[in-house]
């Protein structure tokens, strides 16, 4: 319920919320795999990768993501199997997933 709450609030406070609380563990992906499903499922979106102009104002690019402090492999993972309601039912494999977290994890600069 609280979920529910915090994601019609907004997306970047759902995405919080749901980089918080705990998740299934992920697999290790494939950061290619990863970064061409994101082309083809985020990009309309979410400014997926470093040659994409433009994306919503109302969503955050993946770099913002994938810098966030809360954000850990199986928290991502877990979000991505339960997607917020704007977000595409993919309806993606554990694979897909796995794959979508080690992208996203790549942007992150330490």
């Amino acid at each position: 319920m609280f979920v529910r709450k915090a994601l019609a609030a907004g997306p970047f406070l759902g995405l919080a919320v749901l980089l918080a609380t705990g998740s299934p563990v992920a697999a290790a992906g494939s950061v290619a795999e990863g970064h061409l499903l994101a082309r083809q499922w985020c990009s309309a979106c979410h400014i997926a990768d470093a040659a994409q102009a433009s994306g919503s104002a109302d969503v955050p690019p993946f770099t913002e993501i994938a810098a966030a402090e809360t954000l850990t492999a199986d928290n991502l993972a877990a979000f991505l199997a339960n997607p917020h309601p704007v977000m595409p039912d993919m309806a993606l494999t554990r694979d897909e997933i796995a794959d979508l977290v080690a992208y996203i994890r790549s942007l992150r600069s330490e």
